[in-house]
């Protein structure tokens, strides 16, 4: 039986390495070579599995059954109403206080051709479990290829009628964790469309928006910094961006959501999935008094969380993309983290 301290690693041809451990799946590392050849991790989080285990459980973890926010809590389904744990402000948030990032996952060795190592990592949720219904069960499939991609595969199933949203939630530093801010990273999405906070509500208002004329305008690749510095309301709610992005051309199908690159290392990352959102936040919360990697602060703006999703708040807005599982369906999102060199 997996426990939480239990650490698994991936391994390719090219050096590049994935390490996780078993409470929340938790990313605690992505070691992957500069220009020059030179290994660095570019995944920040904590030094050891003990400071992991204590510190923030939100780095590198699998977050559910509802990933992001639901405004109040409160949802509807099939004419019953449910009250969720409101544990983000006025919200729900990743689940609740007890979501999947702070459970023992079941991890097992995986073997697909695809992959040159990989994991399966199960866990059964059930009825009622943080106040959502029906029993949930669900397998994710951590699988590293000699290209360089980490594929990460959702896949869940329900006795009840009930929402589904999940994500992992690792924050990215191209230069390597500890060697500074993501300010001058360049980003670059493919979303024409994001959907805008409301400070009042404390997530989305649901609206759908233009990014043109806006600090969220990724269309065409810009530094991260410029649009966390930009004189700009949504950027002043969050001090930052904390922001869900309607990736464009949306059907179902993998495609490119994101482009991550720092020109000083050389490395790039691409984020491909078969979801309608992403959610980048740039850890505005960071504050400089945790220790992390090489024994640095955690600093503002110290990295940035790429998060492929549903919509927040899906459940209660009509419009937005459908966040329900039924019996008989199976839930199934696939992301993609793809590193080479530019």
């Amino acid at each position: 039986m997996t426990k939480a301290s239990d650490v698994f690693k991936l391994k390719n041809a090219n050096n590049v390495e994935v390490t996780f451990i078993g409470r929340g799946g938790q990313i605690t590392g992505i070691t992957v070579p500069d220009k020059d050849g030179k290994l660095a991790d570019v995944v920040i989080g904590y030094q050891s599995v003990e400071e992991a285990l204590a510190g923030d459980g939100y780095f590198g973890a699998l977050c559910g059954r509802f990933s992001n926010r639901i405004v109040k809590g409160q949802f509807s389904l099939e004419g019953i109403d449910y009250q969720l744990e409101c544990n983000n402000g006025p919200n729900h948030l990743h689940g609740g206080s007890e979501g999947f990032n702070s459970r023992v996952w079941d991890v097992t060795p995986y073997e697909e051709s695809r992959f040159t190592q990989a994991y399966k990592l199960s866990l059964v949720s059930p009825d009622g479990d943080q106040g959502y219904p029906g029993e949930l069960k669900v397998e994710v499939v951590y699988g590293l290829t000699d290209e360089n991609e980490l594929v990460i595969e959702y896949a869940a199933e329900t006795s009840k009628a009930t929402i589904i949203n999940l994500t992992s939630h690792a924050y990215f530093n191209l230069k390597g964790a500890g060697n500074g801010t993501i300010e001058d990273q360049v980003l670059e999405l493919n979303a024409s469309k994001f959907t805008p906070l409301s400070a009042e509500i404390g997530t989305v208002t649901g609206e759908i928006t233009e990014v043109k004329g806006t600090a969220m305008d990724f269309v065409d690749a810009k530094t991260i910094g410029e649009a966390c510095n930009a004189d700009d309301d949504q950027v002043k709610i969050v001090d930052g961006i904390d922001h869900n992005f309607v990736i464009d051309g949306y059907d179902g199908m993998l495609r490119l959501a994101a482009r991550l690159s720092d020109e000083e290392s050389g490395r790039c990352m691409e984020v491909f999935t078969n979801q309608p959102g992403i959610q980048i936040y740039t850890g505005s919360h960071f504050d400089g008094t945790e220790t992390g990697k090489l024994g640095k602060p955690i600093v503002k703006w110290g990295g940035v969380a790429m998060e492929t999703q549903i919509f927040p708040d899906s459940p209660n807005k009509e419009h937005f993309p459908n966040a329900v599982l039924k019996p008989g369906e199976v839930y199934k999102h696939t992301c993609v983290y793809k590193f080479s060199i530019q």
